[in-house]
């Protein structure tokens, strides 16, 4: 942990006001808007730090949401998805309103339940230029886009692509209701003649959907 400067101590923990909420550096906090009618800003916690009048400042590094970034949400973006900026900053302690867990993009896509508390983040973002890292992610479907993980997906049985049931002309309840998929090229070359609109449940992509990239260059 970094050095405080005189007059400043650093602190292990900091409870919520008004709950017994707990904050270490290293967890990630909701922040109160300007605007109460806004979402509240998400950030990861760096530092806690104390001043003589025991004025607790927390060093914070922020989230930002698609449509904060340059060039805004995109269909492929979840609707849970941050970007950890390199956006410092340091705020008063009283603005922390509740704790919050941003999971890697594997770890979200494993959950059973999503909570409000939930995000995830696959990218790290550059402010002032736009950027991504990293700077290309895996596409899929004939549509060619990264996995939104509040879309459904299915995983055709040749090819072993993953498909939009829209990009195939299926409705989602179409698809649910058939045992295999192959996709119209794999079902081309199907010597079985396999029909193409078919697919394993368990080779689903759920999406999670109880809320309500190719990366840009």
């Amino acid at each position: 942990m970094a050095k405080s400067k005189p007059g400043k101590k650093d602190l292990d923990s900091y409870t919520i006001r008004g709950t017994d909420k707990v904050v270490h550096p290293g967890d990630c906090v909701l922040m109160r808007p300007s605007d109460p009618d806004n979402f509240p800003y998400v950030a990861r916690v760096e530092k806690i730090e104390a001043d003589q009048r025991n004025k607790v400042n927390v060093r914070i590094r922020w989230y930002y949401r698609p449509e904060d970034s340059i060039g805004g949400r995109r269909q492929f973006h979840g609707a849970r998805e941050l970007f950890l900026s390199d956006h410092y900053d340091v705020q008063s302690a009283h603005t922390i309103e509740d704790k919050c867990v941003v999971h890697s993009f594997k770890n979200y896509t494993k959950l059973e339940d999503v909570g409000s508390e939930d995000f995830f983040c696959r990218f790290e973002y550059k402010v002032l230029t736009g950027g991504f890292t990293p700077d290309r992610v895996a596409v899929y479907c004939k549509c060619e886009m990264p996995y939104n993980p509040d879309t459904l997906m299915v995983q055709c049985e040749g090819c072993k692509d993953w498909f939009h049931p829209a990009c195939m002309d299926m409705t989602i309840e179409q698809a649910k209701t058939l045992d295999q998929f192959l996709c119209l090229d794999c079902a081309a070359d199907d010597d079985t003649k396999r029909s193409p609109n078919s697919f394993p449940v368990s080779s689903m992509l759920e999406p999670k959907a109880r809320f309500e990239y190719l990366v840009l260059p």
